[in-house]
């Protein structure tokens, strides 16, 4: 079977559409991120499917720079509460258990950042910050181009790389050491 799948064109063109992507993200939202999160007592992350897997990755860096950083769902989260902040993610902006943890979030005093392409929609409009990321998701209607990647994939890709960003500014802001982020990587390995 002949196949003529061309593998650099389309990496290519995965490339450009994350670069546009991750460029897209408004500079202000970026500082907004980091900023929320260097004042924050705890940090609380929650998101479902390969949106949680990309928030698990930067719970994982801001434990490396010494915060205290708590995946909701795990038995050992504590309670959330004034001077905390929730970190959540919906890129299509519709996620019924988004919309019931934000009921016992808001009113325990914690902040909210949303993190979603359609910032529009109601859930999100309820954040204290709102991080839009230009990508395409699950939901149609987005005025964003269109990925050749399936679903959501561009959206938690795009997260990623924001988190990864976001942790290189963290480091400057808390003047973070790299020894010090490795001695807290685990050794349970």
């Amino acid at each position: 079977m002949k196949d003529d799948f061309d593998w650099q064109n389309k990496g290519k063109t995965m490339l450009e559409e994350l670069s546009r992507s991750l460029m897209g993200v408004r500079v202000q939202e970026l500082d907004m991120l980091a900023d929320e999160i260097a004042k924050a007592k705890r940090i609380f992350v929650y998101g479902l499917g390969r949106e949680r897997l990309m928030l698990l990755s930067f719970a994982m860096r801001l434990m490396h720079l010494g915060l205290q950083v708590h995946v909701v769902g795990d038995v050992t989260t504590p309670a959330i509460g004034e001077g905390d902040l929730w970190i959540t993610s919906s890129g299509t902006g519709k996620l019924a258990t988004v919309e019931a943890l934000m009921g016992i979030v808001k009113p325990s005093g914690a902040r909210v950042l949303f993190l979603t392409a359609f910032s529009e929609a109601e859930l999100p409009r309820q954040a204290d910050v709102i991080v839009r990321i230009p990508a395409q998701t699950m939901r149609e209607g987005s005025d964003d181009p269109r990925s050749i990647q399936p679903m959501g994939s561009l959206f938690e890709q795009t997260q990623l790389l924001l988190f990864d960003l976001c942790i290189i500014r963290l480091i400057e802001l808390l003047g973070a050491e790299s020894s010090a982020m490795e001695q807290r990587h685990t050794n349970l390995e």
